[in-house]
C-alpha cells in the first residue's frame, strides 16, 4: 500500500475527514500546512491537498510540492484553484449549479471521458456528482477521466508535467464529507481513498 500524507489547515471539515477512521487507515501521515515547509517527506508516495487550505501558505508550499512531484510522488489536488500552483493548470472558475438536481429532467452535465481507467472500479459517475466549481484545461498528454459535455476537465491526470503524476480535480468531497452534507461524497471518498492507496494511476 502507498504511503499517503495528507496537508491539513486547521479546518473543522477537513480534521473530520482525514480523521474518519474508515478513511485514516490509509493516511500514513497528516501534516499541519504551517509546519509543512519543515516536514519530511521521505517515504511518501502520495501528498493529498485538501481543498480550502490557506492560499498564501499553497503558494508558498508550492516549491516543496512541485520537487516532491519532480522526484516520482504524486500530488492530488481537490478543488477549486483560484491561485495558480498546479502545473499548467488552466484553470476556468464557472458559476456553481448548486440546485441541477431540482431541474425537470435534471442533468449534471458531467460525463466519463475515459471509462476503462482503473479509478472506475472504485467509483462511479454517481459517486462523483454533486456540483462542481469550474473546469480545467490540463496540458496536452493527460488523461481527463471525468469532464463537462464541453470537454472541460472535472478530474484529470497528470503524467506529463513533472517527473511524478498530478491528479487534479475540481471536486471538492472532503468539504461536504467534513461538512455533514452531500452522500455522494462519501460514496466518492469510500472508493477513492483505497484507489490511492492501491489502485492504478
Amino acid at each position: 500500500m502507498r504511503k499517503v500524507a495528507a496537508l491539513y489547515g486547521g479546518n473543522a471539515h477537513q480534521y473530520r475527514s482525514l480523521n474518519e477512521p474508515k478513511y485514516r487507515r490509509y493516511i500514513h501521515e497528516i501534516i499541519y500546512l504551517p509546519e509543512f515547509e519543515q516536514a519530511s517527506l521521505d517515504g511518501i508516495d502520495v501528498l493529498l491537498v485538501p481543498s480550502q487550505l490557506h492560499l498564501g501558505l499553497l503558494v508558498k508550499a508550492q516549491k516543496k510540492i512541485w520537487e516532491f512531484a519532480e522526484s516520482g510522488g504524486t500530488v492530488i489536488a481537490l478543488g477549486q484553484q483560484p491561485k495558480e500552483w498546479i502545473p499548467a493548470q488552466n484553470w476556468e472558475f464557472r458559476p456553481t449549479n448548486f440546485w441541477w438536481w431540482l431541474d425537470k429532467e435534471a442533468k449534471s452535465g458531467l460525463v466519463l471521458a475515459k471509462p476503462e481507467h482503473d479509478l472506475f472500479k472504485y467509483i462511479s459517475l454517481g459517486d462523483a456528482t454533486w456540483h462542481y466549481h469550474g473546469v480545467f484545461w490540463p496540458p496536452k498528454g493527460s488523461e481527463v477521466l471525468i469532464s463537462t459535455e464541453d470537454h472541460g476537465a472535472i478530474l484529470y491526470v497528470d503524467k506529463v508535467s513533472t517527473a511524478g503524476t498530478w491528479i487534479v480535480t475540481t471536486l471538492d468531497p472532503e468539504y461536504h464529507y467534513g461538512s455533514y452534507f452531500m452522500p455522494a461524497t462519501e460514496r466518492f471518498l469510500d472508493g477513492f481513498m483505497p484507489w490511492i492507496a492501491v489502485g492504478t494511476f
